[in-house]
């Protein structure tokens, strides 16, 4: 078992994980498909949230009792959690910007490698957070300013290292394209090699560093945006990807009782060797999906990354055929 869930508390723990994997499947659903949708999701509600926790921390600042107490003061004050917020947030809303051709730069064809570039930084956030535990408690535990016990050791050094790895397996940084009815912004070179690297790679981040929250951001978050990717969303699925762990960071952030001490809580089961065992799985996978990288542009003579290198294959296929047709 990887996770704690069994007990009385079990049909909660299920219910919860279906809620949240449905909600985030509709919510992206409602923020891909229409203008308004993606101003409100990533433009209104995140100035709105800014706000909030400007306000929240000023008062506490001064001493405010109902700050003081306040879920999101409590129970998210880790760097981690506004860095991830705010760099999902900022690729949604560059997305929409090549996606609907917003002024000069949403028409620029330098800046399609934008994709890549906020991709890879969301990545190492996670990668130097893996580090962090590696540094702060080396064969032993040191506990976050949100009061969660952590491992550190090689398990974050391995996972850390297959994260750097998953960058390097994004490719055909400039192949990016707009579906016809302008609905998603598509990374067709971005096929399920890549797709399934990453999540096993994240969701070994998430059971490494945030083995409170890992059965929903490692599991439920991870699974929405590869559904609709794989069933109806072909090569949208680096936009369902930031959508939804924007929307879900949003959540987690105002609410963090939900995940922290409800019913619908949910454990890791936090076993070193458990995280070793994952974190050798992930590096593994990542190590594989590069050499296939590596072995198809060699083939093919091209650069991998300023070339597509999944020409021809039926995920990269089906994704072009939804591409935007010039009149």
């Amino acid at each position: 078992m990887l996770f704690q869930v069994y007990g009385d508390t079990a049909i909660y723990q299920w219910i919860g994980w279906i809620l949240v994997f449905c909600c985030l499947i509709g919510a992206n659903e409602l923020a891909r498909r229409t203008k308004t949708g993606g101003v409100i999701a990533f433009l209104i509600v995140p100035a709105i949230l800014t706000i909030y926790f400007i306000t929240i921390y000023v008062a506490a600042a001064m001493g405010a009792e109902w700050a003081l107490s306040n879920p999101t003061y409590v129970h998210m004050t880790s760097w981690f959690h506004y860095a991830k917020l705010y760099a999902a947030t900022a690729g949604c809303i560059g997305f929409m910007a090549l996606k609907y051709k917003w002024g000069k730069i949403g028409k620029s064809e330098w800046f399609k490698c934008f994709p890549f570039v906020i991709v890879a930084i969301n990545i190492l956030i996670a990668v130097a957070s893996d580090f962090e535990s590696a540094i702060r408690a080396w064969g032993t535990t040191w506990v976050s300013t949100e009061g969660v016990t952590l491992y550190g050791g090689w398990h974050n050094v391995f996972n850390g290292v297959a994260g750097l790895i998953n960058i390097a397996c994004m490719t055909g940084w400039f192949g990016i394209y707009v579906s016809k009815k302008k609905q998603d912004m598509l990374w067709p070179d971005m096929t399920w090699v890549f797709i399934v690297a990453y999540d096993i790679w994240n969701f070994c981040y998430t059971y490494n560093c945030l083995p409170t929250h890992s059965w929903y951001c490692g599991l439920a978050l991870l699974l929405a945006p590869t559904v609709a990717n794989f069933f109806w969303n072909k090569g949208g699925w680096i936009q369902n990807r930031a959508n939804t762990l924007a929307i879900w960071c949003m959540f987690a952030q105002v609410f963090p009782m939900f995940q922290d001490e409800s019913k619908f809580a949910v454990q890791s089961v936090n076993n070193p060797n458990v995280n070793l065992t994952v974190s050798i799985i992930a590096l593994v996978a990542n190590v594989l999906a590069l050499g296939y990288i590596m072995y198809r542009a060699k083939k093919q003579h091209v650069n991998p990354w300023l070339q597509e290198v999944f020409k021809g294959t039926r995920d990269y296929e089906q994704a072009i055929a939804r591409q935007e047709v010039a009149a």
